[in-house]
């Protein structure tokens, strides 16, 4: 009886997502994390993707190249139960900021010192997207 292919285990896109969400903060490449470590880019993108489990030795080794410690990639991994079976939040907001237009929109976000102000961009982009729950009037 052969398993059931499910795709990449939580845990592992969890930690490619904050490889990706990292080298892009330190404005690294695939290119030159794959050359630091002695890979191609394609075996970093697959790393980023979850797609292919990373090493403690080489997740160790990450750590040192993007700035980190180790336990870095893993704040705000789901739980493993068997129970758990859709993204967690942290996954969604890992996921974002593991994106070009989320690093670029949090970095300039954070660059609003007004917190009235800050709170009326919250607002303004709730209202777009159609969830007017937590708008503070």
């Amino acid at each position: 009886m052969k398993a059931k292919k499910t795709g990449p285990n939580p845990i592992d896109t969890h930690v490619g997502n904050r490889v990706r969400m990292r080298r892009m903060v330190v404005g690294l490449s695939q290119e030159k994390v794959a050359k630091a470590l002695g890979l191609t880019f394609q075996q970093v993108q697959k790393y980023e993707k979850g797609t292919n489990r990373i090493s403690a030795s080489r997740l160790h080794r990450l750590a040192s190249i993007l700035q980190v410690t180790v336990p870095f990639f893993f704040e705000g991994a789901p739980q493993q139960s068997a129970k758990s079976q859709g993204k967690t939040e942290p996954d969604f907001v890992t996921e974002f900021l593991a994106t070009h237009d989320g690093l670029t929109l949090t970095k300039a976000f954070m660059q609003i010192e007004d917190a009235k102000l800050r709170r009326r961009i919250v607002n303004l982009v709730e209202h777009l997207a159609g969830d007017d729950r937590g708008a503070v009037r």
